[in-house]
């Protein structure tokens, strides 16, 4: 997390046109966090005082760490258990659900002293509970300055959607679509992904990486399998022999689960890397990402025209992602083994011409700075017809 910035004065000078935007981020795995630090770099950029604050710290007595535990805990040793709390929780439908708000309020006292002290103008959040905490604070009139949500799932799930929030911004069509329909009445825009710009040029790591492979197993096209920020995955092992058989490097990201890297560096013919600071080097340098949660690795990859094959996907909003992906045509669906083998045989095999039409299509789908559009919201009032909880 960024550190938070002296409180401004009031009537401090400010560059004309700059706003102060703030973050509104988890600690939830490592994507709502690395997309929180891109926007805060671009507003930046952009001339504006912009910071992120992480929600978990906001909870109190606790809760954050403990909530954050248990979700760790849940996907990565018994994934059933996140499977059932979705489908009761999150997934999109017309059945009456349990609502996010009576949690997320707890953080609501620490967010209003944050605004106050930070003097935002606009509050983003990137995390579905920080978008339920928001809707409900604008709904009731206590945050007084606009929440612009940006939605990081290509299957939106009912709890980033609450109809206080000023806005949604969402990564293709299909997904605002799906806001539009569950909340009438926000400003719902598509805006694409967001990735830092060094994904999307030569990475100057990438041959460092091609090498590293080249002496670890010559002449075998390199796979990338993910497994998120804390090695979650379903089979990996199983994967990993499957891909070595075939004749492919598998190289399998394992995070911070170090108990993953040390059954994987077992594996004959497999590289298991533990955490990496290089991905565009490394997207760059592989023949292909296998998939499981459509989540930042898969956009970073769609940014570095890499193929993307999804395969095993994880219960609740990672499969729903996936399939998502799968039906726009940006990934490669793969339901079993020999699935998978196939799609990758077929990406190894694609002319010139077929790879950059595939790395156009997906580097398509980034289209509008987020940043941009969430500052232009600034300078509305509090929400007053709005329906609270």
């Amino acid at each position: 997390m960024l550190p938070f910035s002296p409180a401004p004065q009031r009537g401090a000078a400010r560059q004309a046109g700059a706003r102060r935007v703030l973050v509104l981020s988890a600690s939830m795995g490592a994507g709502h966090d690395t997309v929180a630090r891109e926007l805060v770099r671009r507003a930046r950029a952009q001339g504006h005082q912009a910071e992120t604050v992480d929600l978990m710290r906001l909870l109190p007595y606790g809760t954050g760490s403990g909530l954050r535990a248990f979700y760790r805990t849940s996907v990565r040793h018994a994934p059933w258990v996140y499977d059932g709390l979705y489908r009761a929780f999150l997934r999109p439908g017309d059945h009456t659900r349990p609502s996010g708000v009576p949690l997320a309020r707890l953080a609501a006292d620490g967010l209003e002293r944050l605004v106050a002290r930070t003097g935002a103008d606009v509050v983003v959040p990137v995390f579905h509970l920080a978008a339920q905490l928001t809707g409900h604070l604008r709904a009731l009139g206590r945050l007084r300055v606009p929440s612009a949500v940006f939605v990081l799932d290509f299957a939106v799930h009912r709890q980033w959607l609450h109809p206080g929030n000023d806005a949604c911004f969402c990564l293709t069509d299909q997904a605002a679509d799906d806001v539009r329909r569950a909340v009438p009445g926000t400003h719902v825009e598509t805006t694409g992904p967001v990735v830092s710009p060094e994904f999307f040029a030569t990475a100057p790591g990438a041959d460092g990486w091609r090498r590293r492979f080249e002496r670890y197993a010559p002449g075998r096209p390199p796979v990338l399998l993910s497994a998120g920020a804390w090695g979650a995955a379903a089979g990996l092992g199983e994967t990993a022999r499957l891909l070595a058989g075939a004749g492919y490097l598998p190289v399998v990201l394992c995070g911070r689960n170090q108990a993953l890297r040390s059954r994987t560096a077992r594996l004959p013919g497999a590289l298991a890397l533990d955490w990496v600071t290089d991905m565009p080097g490394l997207l760059h340098a592989v023949c292909a990402l296998v998939d499981n949660a459509a989540g930042q690795t898969a956009v970073q990859a769609l940014a570095a025209g890499l193929p993307v094959a999804g395969h095993r996907p994880l219960p609740g909003h990672g499969a729903d992602g996936v399939r998502r992906m799968a039906e726009l045509g940006l990934t490669e669906p793969a339901a079993d083994g020999p699935a998978l083998l196939a799609v990758l045989d077929r990406l190894m095999t694609e002319s010139a011409d077929e790879r950059r039409r595939r790395a156009a299509q997906g580097r398509a789908i980034f289209h509008t700075d987020v940043m941009e559009r969430a500052v232009a919201l600034t300078g509305r009032s509090a929400a007053t017809s709005r329906n609270p909880d």
